[in-house]
């Protein structure tokens, strides 16, 4: 699981969908009680910014004309712990993803 948050119009359709779909992973870990420490010690996820990330991936969704019907549980609301390197994610996605890479290079 990981929180990338860059601009979501600069995800291709696959990230995009991908990171919607872990931000309810995140949520759901934690409604189980189980650790997200790794994540967070990792800068893979920022537990603050979970509902607005989610929310940013969502009408970025609408924008793209896709289906969003699945609000994010609030169970994260007020958590604190973790961060993420905005830079560092731009640099991984251009280097693992050609359709992420052309939107990152237009902008």
């Amino acid at each position: 699981m990981r929180m990338w948050g860059v601009n979501p119009a600069l995800l291709c359709d696959k990230h995009l969908l991908g990171e919607h779909v872990e931000m309810h992973m995140f949520t759901g870990t934690i409604k189980k009680g189980i650790s997200t420490k790794g994540y967070e010690e990792s800068g893979l996820v920022n537990l603050s910014k979970i509902r607005a990330r989610h929310d940013k991936i969502a009408k970025e969704m609408k924008r793209r004309g896709m289906n969003h019907k699945s609000p994010i549980d609030p169970i994260a609301d007020g958590l604190k712990g973790g961060w993420i390197d905005i830079k560092a994610n731009l640099k991984e996605l251009k280097r693992r993803c050609k359709g992420c890479g052309k939107r990152i290079e237009k902008s």
